[in-house]
């Protein structure tokens, strides 16, 4: 009888166990499912291949000898696709793992970092690309990008790292100058804007109207902050961004208070990434950092 296809593979994995063990219960056990599963796929494949396939002698099952062949062959087909996996695999460990970051997490959270990340075998073999779009994994050929939004992509595996707080920041000499003390005093500092992170953020934390602001608008964090540290005015800063200058004191932190950000540092990659071993790897040797953090940022996760 000409068979035009080829039976379910778990059919002929069920087969081939039961052949080699002689018994039903104990290919049941080794591929995980009923007593009852491996004596239905065997009839399956006997109604498919028109022929028995075992034959009961006492407590044992007795495979034909053309179910034996078939067996045999099962067994080499099963080898060779192992080592077609295995090669795909180690090809995977071979290959760059390609990450792309967000622009102002790879100019400041991350370099710090970068030495003990690389002396990680979470760090072996990296492809940073510093990129502002959102990278397609399908296409652009990334396996697992750092974002910052609100996480609302779809059709992804995504891991929060971190929400940033938010609070005004100046060059040391205008805090001098301006002698801020609550959140309402900021109503008659020179206030810059940004255009994705108005004041609006900060003064409605506090029950405060936003007031009307001219002079020039930035649409980069990194820009409006520098700016800032010039002493041009005062800048809503974002706490991972900020922390380096903080420290060195190009920037003083005017007020002890803060509110939280609406977007938020995030992972994300696809479920089925041949890459997924080392993405595991990366994404929680970056959770664990994030973790570690004293800094403002480590109390801010998501």
């Amino acid at each position: 009888m000409a068979v035009s296809r080829l039976p379910a593979f778990f059919a002929l994995r069920a087969l081939e166990a039961a052949a080699r063990h002689r018994s039903y219960s104990r290919a049941a056990e080794e591929l995980a499912v009923t007593h009852g599963a491996i004596s239905q796929q065997i009839g399956k494949l006997e109604a498919e291949l028109g022929a028995r396939l075992f034959r009961r002698q006492g407590n044992s099952m007795i495979p034909t000898p053309a179910a034996e062949r078939l067996a045999r062959e099962v067994c080499a087909a099963q080898d060779i696709l192992q080592a077609a996996v295995a090669v795909f695999t180690e090809s995977a460990d071979c290959d760059p793992l390609v990450v792309s970051i967000d622009p102002q997490f790879g100019a400041r959270w991350l370099p710090a970092r970068l030495p003990r990340l690389l002396a990680d075998p979470a760090g072996a073999n990296l492809d940073f690309r510093v990129e502002a779009r959102t990278a397609d994994f399908v296409t652009d050929g990334v396996d697992m990008g750092v974002r910052y939004g609100r996480g609302g992509d779809q059709g992804v595996e995504k891991a929060f790292l971190f929400r940033e707080s938010l609070f005004p920041i100046c060059s040391p000499a205008l805090a001098a100058e301006l002698a801020i003390s609550t959140p309402q005093d900021l109503l008659r500092a020179p206030l810059l804007r940004h255009s994705h992170r108005p004041w609006r953020l900060w003064f409605s934390g506090f029950g405060l109207e936003e007031p009307v602001l001219s002079g020039p608008e930035f649409d980069d964090s990194l820009m409006i902050q520098e700016a800032a540290a010039l002493g041009m005015g005062v800048a809503l800063g974002r706490s991972s961004l900020a922390e380096q200058d903080l420290a060195s004191g190009r920037l003083v932190r005017l007020l002890p208070e803060a509110v939280e950000n609406d977007f938020a540092f995030y992972l994300a990659w696809r479920a089925d990434s041949p890459k997924l071993r080392r993405i595991h790897a990366l994404r929680d040797w970056l959770l664990a950092e994030v973790a570690a953090d004293p800094g403002g940022s480590a109390a801010q996760i998501c």
